[in-house]
């Protein structure tokens, strides 16, 4: 699959839909470049979310790769920038909830009970706007 192009630049809206299509087809690491190029593009009030976001994808792509720690590592760091916006609800997102779900992965790699797809399944399904 090729690379996110250097120069896209995704409205909100567009760049989560992209990534979740692309997490629902298991490939974490394009849909960190997806939510990147948000962050790169988008206003810089945004930026935490963004990042946290990519990172998160990230974090996924180094546990379908074997990386634990560094699964680990990426999931707290997106998990903990998220939580800068409280219960504040960007684009409809539950970002507690989220970063939740990323607290509970990084356990379960520290317990040796990390599996990729469940993961991936997982946050995706907190990168759904909330009700």
């Amino acid at each position: 699959m090729p690379r996110v192009p250097d120069d896209y630049a995704p409205s909100a809206e567009e760049a989560l839909e992209e990534a979740r299509k692309l997490l629902a087809a298991g490939r974490p690491f394009h849909a960190h470049e997806v939510l990147e190029a948000r962050w790169k593009t988008g206003p810089a009030e945004e930026r935490e979310l963004w990042q946290g976001l990519a990172q998160m994808c990230v974090g996924l792509t180094h546990i379908q790769r074997g990386n634990l720690s560094g699964a680990a590592a990426l999931l707290t760091r997106g998990s903990a920038r998220l939580g800068a916006y409280g219960s504040t609800r960007p684009y409809r997102l539950d970002l507690r909830a989220l970063a939740v779900e990323a607290d509970a992965v990084t356990t379960a790699i520290d317990e040796g009970n990390a599996d990729a797809g469940s993961a991936i399944a997982a946050i995706l399904a907190r990168l759904t706007p909330a009700g």
